[in-house]
């Protein structure tokens, strides 16, 4: 099964990408900012898809633990990035959140680069801290403080989906490498407790609870995208509309062609194709643990364990979101919604997983007891 793990990994990607791709173009085409160009979106996903093709090959042919070296510099980046977010004309504001910088050819949101950033930099830590993980300071405060500060950069941004998304791993990894439970339970009582004040405190995303208990009273307002995604599901059925014989996106749908296109799929292809999208990140689950458990170091372990706890989590959230089981909360289904930083960085982290898996611990090859050859005359 190891020895299959890597095409297991790059089967997945790849029928999610091909899935992504498909779909985009049956959506895309209606989408308000599509400029009346029915392949506006399918050529700029393809654009950062082949950047991302080219990452990937990087990544995979590079050693991870080059990573673990320069992961201040990366950090660095990052934090740069984020400020720079509010500083126009480079920072662009869009919806009211200022979460993307202007490239010139192309928009890039950095809240994606901060994943990678605070992967990396976990993983070194508890690496190099192997030892202390259950201390008070160096265990616990001091890389729950450099995450926290990339957190707070992303939440003033506007967007608390993306710090939960970092925050939630940043646990689940801090968990695995050692921290103490004594200290990470309340911690993560803590962080729940001021999420929900943000949220009572915001009249928008109160009423986006209130829509999420009660979606169909809310069907109008606060719970149409979660309404009509439902809508979609239920009309696609089993074997679905047919490609291109959606109706739910025509306007009805909201987003179609980015956060909600998994109930799209639902419609058009029918409930075998969104099964085959769940199976798939199941696969790359699968695939991803067993990658940092064969990893050489514990570096790699750890950064492999959060590679794949990230895509998971986001891909959770998404199904969860559109599937009306979470509030509803902007998030990119991973390799198939369409926005180039989500898809570029993601390509870039399964590439780092790859490399994991090519310098993994070799499994030692099973010994032969030599039989001496007057035994075999004896016994012939």
């Amino acid at each position: 099964m190891r020895g299959r793990t890597a095409y297991i990994l790059i089967l997945s990607v790849v029928s999610l990408l091909a899935i992504g791709i498909v779909m985009l173009q049956s959506t895309g085409a209606f989408a308000p900012d599509s400029r009346g160009d029915m392949y506006h979106f399918v050529r700029r996903q393809t654009f950062w898809l082949c950047i991302g093709l080219v990452v990937l090959v990087g990544a995979s042919l590079t050693d991870y633990r080059w990573w673990g070296k320069f992961w201040p510099h990366l950090y660095a980046l990052a934090a740069v990035l984020l400020v720079l977010c509010f500083v126009p004309p480079i920072g662009m504001k869009i919806n009211g959140s200022w979460r993307w910088i202007n490239l010139g050819f192309a928009s890039f949101q950095p809240s994606e680069l901060a994943k990678v950033a605070s992967l990396v930099f976990l993983a070194w830590w508890y690496h190099r801290h192997e030892n202390e993980t259950k201390s008070f300071l160096r265990g616990f405060v001091m890389p729950l403080g450099a995450v926290a500060l990339l957190i707070g950069l992303i939440a003033m941004e506007v967007d608390l989906g993306a710090s939960a998304l970092i925050g939630l791993t940043a646990v689940c990894v801090m968990f695995v490498g050692g921290a103490s439970l004594l200290w990470l339970v309340p911690m993560f009582v803590a962080a729940l407790a001021g999420l929900v004040y943000a949220v009572l405190h915001n009249p928008e995303r109160f009423a986006r609870i209130l829509a999420f208990l009660d979606p169909e009273k809310a069907r109008l307002d606060e719970g149409l995208q979660q309404w009509q995604a439902l809508v979609a599901f239920g009309s696609g059925g089993v074997s679905g509309a047919g490609l291109g014989n959606g109706r739910l996106k025509m306007l009805y749908l909201p987003y179609a062609h980015t956060d909600f296109i998994f109930p799209m799929i639902g419609e058009e292809l029918g409930l075998r194709f969104t099964l085959l999208v769940v199976f798939c990140f199941l696969l790359m689950l699968l695939a991803g643990a067993l990658i940092a458990m064969n990893a050489k170091d514990r570096f790699g372990m750890l950064l492999g364990f959060g590679i794949t706890i990230v895509i998971a989590l986001q891909a959770a959230i998404n199904i969860g979101v559109t599937t009306s089981l979470l509030p509803n909360k902007g998030m990119p289904l991973p390799f198939i919604s369409y926005g180039g930083s989500n898809l570029a960085v993601n390509m870039l982290l399964v590439g780092i997983l790859l490399n994991i898996h090519r310098q993994g611990r070799r499994l030692p090859k099973p010994r032969t007891r030599a039989v001496p050859a007057t035994s075999l005359a004896v016994r012939f």
